[in-house]
């Protein structure tokens, strides 16, 4: 006779969250920035052997257990080939000029009667292009300091300014891990994931662009921008600028708007921007290739190599070589290997039963859309806060509630919202958060004094909790009813 399986108790669930915290506490306090990068996934693992050994010690099986680990990783399994498919589309994108030609033009946009605004833009920009935050704050954000330094500008605006425009761009970017992870937790399409963030995000960045014009309007902005035309000229230098080598990304966009789905999608992006290297990037292609490929074997194996480990060049400046290298499928192995830990953990806290024991504590008394895309939030928050990594602030919260949302009638939509406007906006906040000790790395302009100038994204969580008690593009599905309960 099969051993019963027991209730767990409150202490039970607690106990490897708990756990989980002070690994991952410690996984920063001794590796920093680098902490993502392996020490949390093991952080991650340790904790599901915990929470697999509080299942045993409750009557669960180890092989109900381990198929449990199996079916989680497999839900993530979407969103992997997506993943290797944006890694081959930034690699492709680098070496056609698309990234770099964005950037060109991004940068034309600078004008020191509005400096706040047009960085914030700027920056946006340039993170919708390559997808991501950082480094857009380590490259084009730097210049931009240094700018705004020149103009005797505040230093936590203009770092509010990078933050906000970065963090706009890498939040609907389909280039984004964050964007791609938050709907494989949630259990929603890429492309209808950012649709749908549409309505929290443009109000709130158009609120973010009126507060940096106010603010800049205020301030006598006279300096050189030679920083700025500076990189336009080492652009220019490495590559073919114009705007045909935007077509790439022209594409790309027609195919999303055709709702294509994304993996297909991104894959043709990719392979277009590998045609494109070859037809406008001759030099950039020999200047890549190896002395035993060369001739018709150059443009095969360098754009090759950018499909499957991105692009490697040597400009002479570090600043340049980070903005235009980079991409290929390898790039995202480890945030793939992070998903995979963390969806593990997430699986065998469920299947014991860790994680409806926790979820019934943290939706006490939630009863409207409003409780719960508020609690969705909050919780973000609070995890960015007591993990500091914005990976976790997105995959813990979305195991916790993905559930509730359906059996509330709430559709997936908003949860992979709310994960994104409190999880992935709210890590460059938090100074101990390894995306707000990164920002500081770079801008040298400390969290806590820009936290109230990166208006969008304190805008965006405030925003979308209104939204969700007025009732305002909350989407609704017909409630899913467990064995043994009745419908509210």
């Amino acid at each position: 006779m099969p051993e019963q399986q027991r209730e767990p108790s409150l202490l039970d669930a607690l106990t490897p969250i708990v756990i989980l915290v002070a690994l991952l506490a410690a996984s920063v306090i001794l590796f920093a920035d680098n902490s993502s990068y392996g020490p949390n996934q093991i952080a991650l693992l340790l904790s599901t052997g915990i929470t697999a050994i509080i299942g045993l010690k409750n009557g669960y099986k180890w092989q109900d257990i381990e198929q449990a680990m199996v079916n989680g990783i497999s839900l993530s399994l979407g969103a992997v080939l997506i993943l290797l498919a944006v890694g081959s589309l930034i690699g492709t994108w680098l070496l056609a000029g698309t990234v770099p030609t964005l950037i060109y033009y991004g940068l034309e946009l600078l004008n020191p009667s509005i400096f706040y605004a047009a960085t914030c833009i700027i920056c946006a920009i340039v993170a919708m292009s390559i997808g991501s935050s950082w480094t857009t704050a380590a490259t084009v954000g730097v210049a931009l300091m240094g700018v705004s330094n020149g103009m005797g500008l505040s230093e936590a605006v203009s770092a509010g300014a990078i933050v906000s425009g970065a963090y706009f761009g890498d939040k609907i970017s389909p280039l984004s891990e964050t964007t791609n992870l938050a709907p494989a937790v949630a259990g929603t399409e890429l492309f209808e994931h950012i649709r749908y963030m549409l309505w929290t995000t443009i109000p709130s960045f158009v609120l973010a662009i009126l507060l940096f014009v106010i603010f800049g309007l205020t301030e006598t902005q006279q300096a050189s921008t030679d920083k700025i035309v500076e990189i336009q000229q080492m652009l220019a230098e490495q590559f073919n600028i114009g705007w045909q080598m935007v077509i790439p990304l022209v594409v790309l966009l027609v195919l999303a708007i055709r709702k294509m789905p994304a993996f297909p999608a991104v894959t043709i992006g990719a392979l277009l921007g590998a045609v494109w290297a070859v037809i406008f990037q001759p030099e950039v292609i020999d200047q890549l290739a190896s002395s035993d490929h060369q001739g018709w074997l150059a443009p095969v194996t360098v754009t090759w190599t950018a499909l499957f480990d991105g692009v490697s060049l040597d400009t002479g400046n570090p600043e340049m070589n980070g903005l235009l290298s980079g991409g290929g499928m390898s790039s995202m192995l480890n945030t793939i290997w992070l998903i995979m830990c963390a969806l593990s953990f997430g699986a065998v806290l469920e299947k014991v039963g860790l994680l409806k024991r926790a979820v019934s504590v943290f939706l006490k008394g939630a009863k409207s859309a409003g409780d719960m895309v508020s609690r969705t939030i909050l919780t973000c928050i609070g995890t960015n806060l007591i993990t500091a990594d914005q990976y976790m602030s997105i995959v813990m919260p979305g195991r916790m509630y993905k559930n509730e949302f359906s059996k509330r009638g709430l559709h997936q939509l908003n949860l992979s919202r709310s994960l994104e406007d409190g999880g992935t906006l709210t890590s460059p906040l938090i100074p101990w958060n390894t995306c707000g000790a990164y920002m500081h790395s770079v801008l040298h302009v400390d969290p806590f004094q820009y936290i109230f100038y990166a208006f969008f994204n304190l805008i965006s969580p405030v925003l979308a909790i209104i939204y969700a008690y007025l009732g305002i593009k909350i989407l609704r599905i017909k409630p899913t009813v467990q064995p043994g309960t009745q419908a509210s």
